[in-house]
């Protein structure tokens, strides 16, 4: 393929502008929960693992978390079993997390690795079983309730909560040449499995490994204000703020808690970005403008 004049000047500057994240970046950790539209379109599954292999390449450690809701509906549905949600979270049952494990530990799990291996890259797949990488107990959902003076507990099945993080092998892996990609599943202290939150699993492995970045993807711009404008920057200050006057709502919410968990918990900052374009995780790590909202005390 020939490259005119102007294009290569083009990539030229893309390229110096890179140069001084890669090197303020080199040999820190940034994870990734990988999920949405990135995981499901072919082409934004290809883009995303040449970000991976790349930022491997240049001196980054990136750690892959990644989720699989809808695949787990898909074969559930297929397998007759019905799906019930409590507070946006999946009631599992002993049936449906033996779907679970099938579903993230093996099917999606095993794409992902693969993906990344095709683009050159030397990834490796875990749960958060092996090794004991995960500690969890089981998740108290509490709901009120006009009958009841106090809060009515709520029983949806092996869904967990991180208790901790056991990072011994996540350093070796990123002290060397390979790239972790983990599936949400937590290990009890009886071995009993927990189908956990990879948004909240992502955010406990950056705390735990004291990561540069977290990075969440999403199927939206980023974070809005009140008249729906992106907000590219925003410190923990501002985004309990938009939370308190209710602009941070939904699915969104969750999303910012957990960015802000992680920054309180010693992570550089936190980015929740569009996954629906192209080199979302390139462009958010290793250019100035960015494709969704950076959080972090120090802005």
């Amino acid at each position: 393929m020939t490259v005119t004049r102007d294009e290569a000047l083009k990539i030229a500057k893309v390229l110096t502008e890179a140069l001084p994240y890669i090197q303020s970046f080199k040999g820190r950790t940034i994870v990734i929960k990988y999920g949405g539209n990135a995981m499901t379109e072919e082409a934004l599954k290809e883009s995303f693992a040449k970000d991976i292999v790349l930022m491997k390449l240049v001196g980054l450690n990136p750690v892959v978390v990644h989720g699989g809701g809808p695949q787990i509906g898909d074969l559930l549905a297929q397998l007759n079993i019905e799906s019930h949600f409590v507070n946006g979270m999946r009631v599992t049952d002993s049936a449906t997390m033996d779907v679970v494990e099938m579903v993230l530990g093996g099917q999606v799990n095993k794409q992902i690795v693969s993906l990344i291996n095709r683009s050159g890259g030397r990834a490796i797949g875990l749960t958060g079983k092996d090794a004991s990488l995960i500690e969890a107990q089981k998740l108290v959902v509490e709901q009120s309730s006009e009958v009841l003076n106090s809060p009515e507990i709520i029983d949806i099945g092996q869904v967990g909560e991180v208790t901790k993080i056991n990072r011994e092998v996540l350093d070796i892996a990123t002290s060397s040449d390979l790239i972790p990609v983990i599936a949400p599943i937590g290990s009890g202290q009886n071995g009993e499995s927990f189908n956990i939150n990879a948004d909240l699993v992502a955010g406990a492995i950056a705390s735990a490994l004291g990561a540069e970045k977290l990075i969440l993807l999403t199927n939206v711009e980023g974070i809005q204000d009140n008249q729906g404008k992106l907000l590219s920057t925003l410190n923990a200050k501002e985004a309990e703020r938009l939370i308190e006057s209710g602009v941070i709502e939904g699915g969104m919410l969750p999303k910012v808690q957990c960015a802000l968990d992680a920054v309180a918990a010693g992570v550089t900052s936190a980015h929740i970005i569009d996954g629906r374009v192209a080199h979302a995780v390139l462009l958010e790590v290793l250019t100035n403008e960015g494709v969704g909202t950076q959080i972090g005390d120090g802005l």
